[in-house]
Parts: structure tokens; C-alpha cells; sequence
């Protein structure tokens, strides 16, 4: 099975777009839209991905800037580690992650850049929470969501 790439995800939108859009009088044989291309995103059904994948760790990003944003901790959180990742196309991409975040010694009200701010290593400030986001990116328009966001 191939490893799952942008290029590899958007032939199989436009394969699954051709078949819809090809008429009933030979654009393409019969099997056409049957035949296994061997592609392993399929749209609408979630696909296992790296989890050090550029576009996850973007993801996982936004999901914890909408954290810090409903929280009243004085602390910025960042993401310490993703240990799932999943990807869906539906309209763009949907990724669900298993992640952990962690407190980091920034301020909120210095606005920091989160790649700067280092963990918390002082055990009474230390905290560590174990999120599920699910993300939804549509590249061509350059926007995001994060519907979902669950921490314990």
C-alpha cells in the first residue's frame, strides 16, 4: 500500500470527481470507477496517518490555540506529543488526533510564539492533559476549524 500523500489524496479526488462526472456513453470503459488504483485515501473513510506529518502537527497546533483561548489558565499550553492520527476527506480534510499538551512556562499576556515557550518543569505548575481534536482544514480556502476539542 502506498504511504498516504497530498498527491495520493487529491488523484483520488479527482478520479472519484471523473467517475461521478463521465456520461453513460463510453467517456470511460464501464470498469473505470471499479478498477483498485492502489490508492490508500479513499474519500469518506478515515485514514491512518504519521503523526509527525507536517499538516498533523498544524492541526494539532490550531487545537491547542482554541484550548488556550476557552481557558483561564494564566499559562499557554502546546502540544507535547500526537499519538494518533487520523485523516478524512470530506469537504478538505479531517484530522482526528490523540494528543497530549502540556503547560508551558508562557504567559498568556505576553503573547508569546508557542515554539518559543518551553515546558513547565516545576512539579506545582506541571500539567499535562490528554486531548481528542478533531480539525477540519480546507486548503483551498485557507481555513480551519476545530469543531471538536476534549481534554482530561
Amino acid at each position: 500500500m502506498l504511504p498516504f500523500t497530498r498527491s495520493t489524496m487529491w488523484l483520488a479526488i479527482l478520479l472519484a470527481l471523473g467517475c461521478l462526472t463521465s456520461d453513460s456513453h463510453g467517456a470511460h470503459s464501464p470498469d473505470f470507477c471499479c478498477k483498485d488504483l492502489n490508492i490508500s485515501v479513499k474519500p469518506g473513510f478515515p485514514k491512518t496517518i504519521k503523526t509527525n506529518d507536517s499538516e498533523v502537527l498544524k492541526a494539532a497546533r490550531h487545537s491547542v490555540e482554541k484550548f488556550n483561548n476557552s481557558t483561564n489558565d494564566i499559562f499557554l499550553f502546546k502540544e507535547s506529543r500526537v499519538s494518533k492520527a487520523l485523516v478524512q476527506v470530506v469537504k478538505g480534510l479531517k484530522y482526528m488526533l490523540n494528543m497530549e499538551i502540556g503547560r508551558t512556562t508562557c504567559r498568556k499576556t505576553a503573547h508569546p510564539h508557542l515554539d518559543n515557550c518551553d515546558f513547565q518543569t516545576n512539579p506545582a505548575l506541571k500539567r499535562v492533559l490528554h486531548c481528542y481534536s478533531e480539525v477540519w482544514v480546507i486548503p483551498w480556502l485557507h481555513s480551519f476549524e476545530v469543531p471538536v476539542l476534549r481534554c482530561h
